[in-house]
């Protein structure tokens, strides 16, 4: 009966938490001096200074704990034909309070803080046509130049010759020259490893993710290398405190075309262009289609390796599990949801605009 009470008064903490998240979300100057930049940075480098050094990870096996303890109590609960169910409910929900005080004390209260270009002197507004063409314009003709850097053929895939461990390994690189321009985005004590549900992350189309809890970084092992080093980077940059996915992709952009590695600078403009030309062929189809045979061969089988890639994956939940994320996404700030990710042109076109003035 003591220890009932014990989980009561947490399960009753749950909404006092849910109120309080309500009411500093509408205070994001106080968020990004107190939390962002304040206390989340020491939270940030102290989990990944004692998980960093771990080899597999540790938020996936936590988060399988978790799932067998759940199957395990709904499955007695069942057999049990739900004797004591408002005790283990009430358990249940001060487990659900525990983890919600943890995602956002540890991270989560990021999803509030003021945006990324604020923070960089950028300014983001409505572009128009000719500023989106110009930037994608920009973009093919760095992504051309890297591309035949690495293969001297207009017509050869780019084949990246890094393990992965290596990708993790030269990932900070890049970090570190960002830094020198914007400190920051410094980024220090490593913690990236591949996800030990990657098969999984496969059949949801996702590339990556953080563990809010345990702070590290996770990566689908299985996503086709090109792509790998800038979705190592925005996994980082969801490190450092970035949480809106627009902002986590620039961030990504910016650390890998500063890394002085090749491949990273091909994986960063590779990205650029892909959500570039996308806004593009919304606007104007056959312009998008000219721009589109701008690109060197080699790129679109690239591109065409990565498409034939994900759609052996495809399957009829992978929409339902989107639509959870979208979900997921518009409760923490992101009002356009999985969209956001694509409003990382906005960025892009003020990031040329202000490099050009």
């Amino acid at each position: 009966m003591h220890n009932l009470k014990k989980y009561f008064f947490v399960a009753l903490f749950l909404p006092v938490q849910v109120i309080f998240v309500l009411f500093i979300s509408q205070k994001p100057q106080w968020i990004e001096f107190y939390y962002s930049n304040g206390i989340y940075p020491y939270i940030s480098q102290f989990f990944r200074t004692i998980l960093g050094w771990i080899p597999f990870s540790v938020g996936d096996i936590i988060g399988f704990g978790l799932l067998y303890l759940l199957l395990k109590s709904i499955y007695y609960l069942i057999k049990k034909r739900f004797k004591n169910f408002l005790p283990k409910l009430v358990k249940f929900i001060a487990i659900l309070s525990i983890i919600y005080f943890c995602f956002y004390a540890f991270w989560g209260l990021n999803y509030f803080r003021q945006p990324l270009a604020e923070n960089l002197g950028l300014k983001q507004s409505t572009y128009t046509t000719d500023e989106l063409i110009s930037t994608t314009k920009h973009i093919v003709t760095e992504l051309n130049k890297i591309h035949l850097q690495i293969t001297k053929n207009d017509s050869v895939s780019v084949i990246v010759p890094y393990s992965q461990k290596e990708i993790y390994n030269l990932a900070p690189n890049g970090f570190q020259e960002l830094s020198k321009i914007h400190p920051q985005l410094a980024y220090q004590t490593s913690s990236v490893k591949s996800s030990l549900v990657s098969l999984f992350q496969s059949y949801n189309g996702t590339s990556g993710y953080l563990n809010p809890i345990t702070g590290e970084a996770q990566v689908n092992n299985m996503i086709p290398k090109t792509g790998y080093p800038a979705t190592t980077c925005h996994e980082m940059a969801h490190q450092i405190g970035w949480a809106a996915e627009n902002d986590a992709n620039f961030v990504s952009f910016l650390a890998s075309i500063a890394n002085k590695d090749l491949y990273f600078k091909y994986s960063g403009y590779r990205m650029a262009y892909n959500y570039c030309i996308g806004q593009v062929y919304k606007r104007d189809k056959e312009l998008g289609k000219k721009i589109a045979k701008t690109v060197n061969k080699g790129i679109y089988k690239d591109y065409k390796a990565t498409y034939l890639h994900w759609k052996q994956f495809k399957n009829p939940i992978e929409p339902y599990l989107k639509k959870g994320y979208n979900s997921y996404l518009k409760a923490n700030n992101q009002s356009k949801g999985i969209q956001s990710y694509s409003y990382v042109v906005d960025l892009l076109i003020a990031y040329f605009k202000k490099k050009v003035s």
